[in-house]
C-alpha cells in the first residue's frame, strides 16, 4: 500500500475506498449517520475531517483501518543519521522467530557471546530516547534495531540480581521502538513492540518501567483507532500503579502516572467521551501540581505545560475548536523537548486551519519545521494539513506553501 494514496487527503481516501467497496455516497453517508451532501463535500475537500471519532466511523463503515484513511506508512529518507537500514531492519528484529519462546532463544547466533554491559546498554537507550525527543527519527530508526538486539541478548543471558534490571532495559528498548514506529505509521509493528515491551516490564518488577510501558501500549492502541480500549487500559493501568504511589513518591513514578492520564484523555476525547476526558485531564493536573514543575523523568516531558498541551488537543478532538484556538497562544512550550514543542505547533496549526486562519497555520508549521524537519515530514496531521491547503488554495499557490509541500514529497 505504501505510496498508493500518499498524496490524497483524508476525504479523497474516503472516496477511494468507497469506490473500491462499490458503495454509493448515499449508502456510506447513511452508515455513519450523515447526509449524502455532507459526504460529497468531504470527498471534494470542502469539509475537512479533523476529528478522529468521525474518521473512525467512516473507517468502520468501509471495513478499513483508521490508518488507511489518516496516513499510510511514510518512507523514511536515508540520512547520515539513519544510514541505509531503517524500518526493515527493525522489522527483522521484531519478527525474529527466536523471540516467540525462550525455547528457541538458544538458536541465536550470539548466544555464546559476552552480554553487553548493562550500564553501557542503559546509556545507549538513553541516547535513543534523547534523539527521539529531539525529533531525529532517522537516528532512532537506524539505532533501535541494534540496541534492541543487545537488550534481547542481555535479557537472555543475564542472571542473578541483574536479571530484573536487564528486563527493564529490554522493556525500554521496545518502548523506543514503539515511539518511532507509531510516528512513521507502522502500526502493526508498533503493537508487536508494545506487547513484548509490556511483558518485559512485568518481569522487571519495576513500577516506573511498568507505567512507562503502559503508555506505549496506549499509544499503539491509539494508532490503530482503538480509542475505547485506550480508555479502558488507562483505568486498569492506573489501578495497578496506584498502590505504588505515596505522599513521598518520586518524580519518575509520578510523571509516568500523570502521563498515562494524558494519553488516556486523548483516547477518551477521540471516543467522544467528554466526561472521562475531563476526569483524566483533572487527574493528570493533580499529578502535575504535586510535581510542581515541568520535568522530563523517563522522557515524559510531564508537568503543567504538557497538561495544557493535552487540554488543547482534547478540545480539538471533541470539536471545541474555539477553546483550542484560545489556548494555543497561552501555552509556552519553549522549555519542553523539541518533540513536544513541535507537537504543540502542529495542534496550533490544526486549530488555526479550522478557523480559516491558514496563513497563521502555515507560519506555525514553517517555524516548527525549522526545529524538527523529520517530525513535520512524517506526522500524519502536518501532512494532511498541507494537502488540504493545496487542494483548497485559490489563485496562485504561495511560494512558501509550495516549497513546504515539495519538502514533504506531497507534490
Amino acid at each position: 500500500m505504501r505510496g498508493m494514496t500518499e498524496t490524497l487527503t483524508i476525504g479523497e481516501r474516503v472516496a477511494f475506498y468507497r469506490r473500491r467497496r462499490g458503495q454509493s455516497q448515499e449508502v456510506l453517508a447513511g452508515l455513519v449517520g450523515r447526509t449524502e451532501d455532507w459526504l460529497s463535500r468531504v470527498e471534494n475537500n470542502r469539509i475537512e475531517l479533523d476529528r478522529l471519532s468521525v474518521i473512525r466511523r467512516l473507517a468502520d463503515a468501509l471495513d478499513v483501518s483508521i490508518g488507511d484513511l489518516v496516513a499510510e506508512p511514510t518512507l523514511l529518507d536515508w540520512t547520515t543519521d539513519s544510514g541505509t537500514r531503517t524500518v526493515p531492519a527493525l522489522r527483522s528484529v521484531l519478527m525474529d522467530y527466536r523471540q516467540i519462546t525462550p525455547l528457541l532463544a538458544g538458536a541465536s547466533g550470539n548466544a555464546n557471546s559476552e552480554p553487553p554491559m548493562l550500564d553501557a546498554l542503559q546509556r545507549e537507550i538513553g541516547e535513543v530516547f534523547d534523539a527521539y525527543q529531539a525529533s531525529r527519527y532517522g537516528y532512532v530508526t537506524g539505532r533501535v534495531p541494534l540496541v534492541l538486539s543487545d537488550a534481547l541478548h542481555a535479557a537472555h543471558v543475564t542472571g542473578g540480581d541483574d536479571q530484573r534490571r536487564a528486563q527493564g532495559l529490554l522493556a525500554l528498548a521496545y518502548q523506543a521502538a514503539v515511539a518511532v514506529l507509531t510516528k512513521l505509521g507502522e502500526t502493526d509493528l508498533a503493537w508487536i513492540a508494545s506487547e513484548r515491551g509490556l511483558a518485559a516490564a512485568q518481569r522487571a518488577e519495576n513500577p516506573v518501567v511498568l507505567g512507562s510501558l503502559f503508555r506505549s501500549v496506549a499509544h499503539a492502541l491509539h494508532s490503530t483507532g482503538r480509542f475505547q480500549a485506550g480508555v479502558q487500559l488507562t483505568k486498569a493501568a492506573a489501578d495497578v500503579l496506584q498502590p505504588h504511589l505515596s505522599s513521598r513518591v518520586d518524580d519518575a513514578l509520578l510523571s509516568v502516572y500523570g502521563t498515562l492520564f494524558l494519553t488516556g484523555s486523548v483516547a477518551a476525547a477521540r471516543a467522544d467521551d467528554r466526561q472521562t476526558t475531563t476526569a483524566f485531564l483533572n487527574e493528570a493536573q493533580d499529578s502535575a501540581n504535586r510535581l510542581g514543575h515541568d520535568a522530563n523523568a523517563m522522557w515524559t516531558a510531564f508537568g503543567p505545560t504538557n497538561v495544557a498541551i493535552h487540554r488543547m488537543t482534547a478540545a480539538m478532538e471533541l470539536g471545541d475548536v474555539q477553546i483550542a484556538v484560545d489556548l494555543a497562544p497561552r501555552i509556552d512550550a519553549s522549555y519542553l523537548p523539541i518533540e513536544r514543542r513541535v507537537r504543540h505547533a502542529i495542534e496550533t496549526a490544526r486549530a488555526y486551519t479550522a478557523r480559516n486562519r491558514r496563513d497563521d497555520a502555515l507560519a506555525a508549521l514553517l517555524d516548527a519545521e525549522q526545529l524538527a524537519p523529520e517530525q513535520i515530514k512524517h506526522h500524519a496531521i502536518s501532512r494532511q494539513l498541507v494537502l488540504s491547503w493545496l487542494r483548497n488554495h485559490r489563485g496562485p499557490r504561495s511560494v512558501p506553501l509550495d516549497q513546504l509541500a515539495r519538502r514533504l514529497h506531497l507534490v
